[in-house]
């Protein structure tokens, strides 16, 4: 069983779709800062800046595990919250707009 649930992720407020988008926002948020840490990393080496090697130098958490699971991890420790509407909430506000995950 995937762990945690979408009921645990969304606490009945949001909707699967809603999660799922949010989720590949925050994934892809993720993926950027993997992307940073790494070119900074290989700057370093490349101008003899440091000895260490290019993994130590990444987020372990970036570096070892998938960016989607990272993601709902985060969003499950309330690291990035979904900002927005909830599904009561459609009717009274459709202009609202809707920012899937913020740090």
């Amino acid at each position: 069983m995937i762990s945690p649930s979408i009921t645990d992720l969304t606490k009945n407020e949001f909707n699967r779709y809603t999660l799922a988008i949010a989720t590949a926002k925050c994934a892809r948020m993720i993926t950027d800062e993997y992307v940073r840490q790494r070119e900074i990393a290989e700057h370093r080496i490349a101008n003899k800046e440091t000895d260490k090697s290019l993994a130590s130098m990444i987020s372990r958490e970036y570096r070892d595990e998938k960016a989607v699971k990272v993601a709902v991890n985060k969003l499950y420790k309330k690291d990035f919250v979904i900002v927005g509407y909830t599904d009561n909430d459609i009717e009274e506000a459709p202009e609202a707009e809707e920012q899937p995950c913020e740090e």
